[in-house]
């Protein structure tokens, strides 16, 4: 089966969800015409159909290889990238004073859902890089802004984010990695990092890792931390002392290298200071915030590339019957329920990514509302998404039924692609703590107030505005209650306002004029059959934290 990027939905969601003319309104996103989004919409269509797709089994297969010179992708990989790099494909939505076309957040995070459907794992190299230009972008020095953002946006350079220690895990206040001064203005970095994707490949003449470390005497905890900027490759061309001691044998995703680096095992590892000295975390946010949607982005990818897998084989499979003759699976009754539930699924989880990258450029425009618009939903569209894209991949192996297990249809490749997304940059639980600890006080829950006063005014299916009610009352609960009460509703009650988020966009998407029939049934199943679901949940938010704990640890 071929991989086709699903060009129609991405530009109907862009024109009635995003509303992209009135961006293309403004001077800064003035060259995002009609004209030119559907140029780059059909014209990465065609480049990841035909350059990345072909190459995902091999990814998946074969993946990236350790070696003592460093990691080594599969056959086709590098050819591959330097192709995308010469489409200028990197450059979308990079500002054009820094090598960009300027163009909105949105569009570039459209050009990478279709590259991640054709091929996720390769994908995520752009994803990162796209996190580190933000941080340079936001943070960085002139000097650095004008030597490395153009090389990151072109992709000639990949970029990195190198937060995670062996020790610390998410808790990145712990971490141990050190920068102490040389009187030069740079600093000697020494350490070990954990988790880095794409911390070393053949893709690119040179990596920017921006790693999180310690200068010396800085306070404890988080407080003490900086980000540093440290090349692979020095400008002057001789070799950082940075070294890849392993990559990981994982799940999935196997095309995409997931390294442990290693930082001045010779005393030798120069980079410089990101921002000001203990600005760690405010440039971190910077990158974790865009990776954050990106990652939501990633449950996009998996779900469309499983529908689509499952919908052409439950169309090819003949078996039983239906009306006296041989039937093809997607005749019967439960097939169609999951293939529906994939395609709703697939939808929602669309038009939720895409509404907070909206925000993205809403807020760089200066809009105050869709800054706190776009605060609230990041924990939603990153949670729900990947839990979404988790759910449609399971269910693809499922419409393939045993065929799914084996590894030659490719539906076990996404279920197992997928695993991590609601792991990697801040698990789906630190998402909802994140919504239930911060994002429900902004503005003295002014901001939880307005997305539910613009969810009823739109609302019309009894489903959904019974819904957006139960999520007032417990949103509200959660504001003044104890904070373990508060944790541990923190995941239903996250569920329920995404799919109350969902349901919002869906229902709107359903009442365009001119909306295809697929549109209006995916809408209809979502709000009857999928958001009594979410309503279910309002007990487990509304029950107190107690029963958690009336087991010790080590009754478990």
């Amino acid at each position: 089966m071929t991989f086709t990027a699903a060009v129609a939905d991405q530009r109907f969601v862009l024109d009635h969800i995003v509303r992209l003319d009135e961006l293309a309104a403004t001077d800064r996103f003035a060259a995002a015409s009609a004209d030119v989004v559907d140029a780059v919409l059909d014209g990465i269509a065609q480049f990841a159909e035909g350059e990345w797709a072909p190459l995902n089994r091999a990814g998946d297969t074969v993946g990236a290889k350790w070696t003592p010179d460093g990691v080594v992708m599969p056959a086709g990989y590098p050819e591959a990238y330097r192709a995308y790099v010469e489409g200028g494909w990197g450059t979308i939505g990079v500002p054009e004073q820094f090598g960009g076309q300027g163009l909105p957040f949105v569009i570039q995070a459209a050009v990478l859902e279709t590259l991640g459907t054709a091929n996720m794992g390769f994908a995520l190299a752009p994803i990162l890089s796209v996190g580190a230009i933000e941080a340079l972008a936001h943070h960085g020095s002139p000097e650095q802004q004008e030597t490395y953002l153009p090389k990151l946006a072109t992709g000639e350079w990949t970029g990195t984010m190198n937060l995670t220690e062996p020790q610390a895990g998410s808790d990145v206040g712990a971490l141990r990695t050190t920068a102490t001064p040389k009187g030069d203005g740079t600093f000697g970095i020494k350490g070990t990092k954990i988790y880095i994707s794409f911390g070393d490949h053949d893709l690119a003449e040179n990596i920017v890792h921006l790693v999180l470390a310690r200068t010396p005497g800085a306070p404890a905890g988080t407080r003490g931390i900086s980000l540093f900027l440290v090349p692979k490759v020095r400008l002057d061309g001789t070799a950082n002392d940075v070294r890849v001691v392993s990559i990981e044998h994982k799940m999935g995703l196997h095309a995409s290298p997931t390294c442990v680096l290693s930082f001045g095992d010779h005393d030798d590892c120069i980079g410089e200071l990101i921002g000001a000295e203990y600005g760690g975390m405010r440039a971190m946010f910077t990158m974790m915030n865009n990776a954050r949607l990106n990652v939501g982005l990633q449950g996009v990818q998996v779900a469309e590339g499983a529908t689509q897998r499952a919908a052409a084989y439950a169309r090819e499979r003949i078996q039983g019957v239906r009306d006296g003759a041989p039937a093809a699976i997607i005749e019967h009754a439960d097939v169609r329920r999951m293939l529906l539930r994939m395609k709703a699924q697939t939808m929602a989880a669309r038009a939720l990514v895409y509404y907070a990258c909206g925000m993205v450029d809403r807020a760089g425009l200066g809009d105050a509302k869709a800054k706190e618009r776009l605060e609230i939903m990041t924990p939603l569209a990153k949670a729900h998404a990947t839990d979404l894209g988790n759910e449609v991949a399971s269910i693809g192996v499922q419409v393939h039924g045993g065929m799914g297990y084996v590894e030659e249809t490719g539906a076990a490749q996404f279920f197992r692609d997928a695993r991590i997304t609601p792991i990697y940059e801040g698990t789906n639980g630190i998402q909802a703590a994140d919504l239930v600890g911060r994002k429900l006080a902004m503005s003295n829950g002014g901001a939880f107030a307005d997305l539910i006063a613009d969810l009823r005014a739109e609302a019309q299916h009894p489903q959904l505005v019974r819904l957006i009610d139960a999520c007032e009352s417990v949103g509200r609960r959660l504001q003044t209650a104890e904070a373990d009460d508060r944790q541990a509703a923190s995941y239903p009650f996250l569920t329920m306002l995404s799919v109350a988020s969902c349901g919002w966009l869906l229902e709107r998407s359903a009442r365009v004029e001119g909306a295809d029939a697929v549109k209006k049934t995916a809408a209809a199943f979502y709000l009857d059959q999928l958001l009594p679901e979410a309503l279910g949940l309002e007990a487990a938010a509304d029950a107190p934290a107690k029963v958690l704990y009336d087991l010790p640890a080590d009754a478990f």
